[in-house]
């Protein structure tokens, strides 16, 4: 398995399906929200929405156009993640393979004044904060929300912004991301991109052309350095 080691001043994390698990909590939302609009095809939605925010996956699919209307639908769509998550014998939001070991090594690095990392998501500040706990990641000082972006994923501002808190340049960070959009944000962002196939088809992601392309977290290895962190990605052949 061929290695390449770099060296970056921020790595910049996607949430979910990069660090933690929330799948049974969005199909469990969904098929919620059916009851209310019956016409969404929630196979559709599930294979296409990942990395998307919920405003504009509701705007899309559930043809919700007022905006104070699709706030509070937002709201309660991403409450409904983390009520269903463990309904049903649902496993919950559950941390995703070779997190733990990352987290270990990042997580003093998390805090102002000189971060080293990120997360910026497409999911809101209250949704992020509680699907970070639920799994047990320490929640970092720079936590780049849905609501703190004019434009989400593929736009570059989740990742312009995570960098710009962290008070380092854009080209000088690496993205990690599981979805296209994602992959796409962080490219236009001037990042480095990390692929993940922990929630898209290799062939999905390999259309998007992250630098890397690798199974999960586990494959990756962090050294915190006095001016930011050593990254190890190990690539399978």
């Amino acid at each position: 398995m061929p290695s390449t080691t770099f060296h970056v001043d921020a790595v910049l994390f996607d949430m979910d399906g990069t660090l933690v698990d929330s799948t049974a909590g969005v199909e469990g939302a969904w098929d919620a929200f059916k009851r209310s609009y019956p016409g969404i095809d929630v196979d559709h939605i599930l294979s296409s929405s990942h990395g998307v925010r919920t405003v504009e996956n509701l705007r899309t699919h559930c043809g919700i156009t007022d905006p104070e209307e699709l706030e509070k639908e937002a709201e309660r769509f991403e409450k409904a993640i983390v009520t269903s998550s463990t309904e049903n014998g649902r496993p919950g939001i559950v941390l995703l393979a070779g997190v733990k070991e990352a987290m270990e090594e990042l997580g003093p690095a998390r805090m102002f004044p000189r971060p080293s990392w990120a997360i910026c998501t497409s999911g809101t500040r209250m949704y992020a904060k509680f699907a970070l706990e639920c799994a047990g990641v320490p929640i970092p000082d720079v936590l780049v929300a849905a609501e703190d972006v004019a434009q989400g994923k593929p736009c570059p501002d989740p990742y312009l912004l995570g960098a710009q808190k962290c008070a380092v340049k854009p080209e000088n960070c690496v993205v990690f991301e599981d979805a296209p959009n994602g992959v796409r944000s962080g490219q236009a962002a001037g990042c480095k991109t990390v692929g993940l196939l922990t929630t898209h088809t290799r062939q999905k992601m390999e259309a998007c052309k992250p630098d890397f392309l690798v199974k999960d977290m586990s494959c990756v290895t962090f050294k915190r350095t006095d001016s930011g962190v050593e990254v190890t990605v190990n690539v399978e052949d």
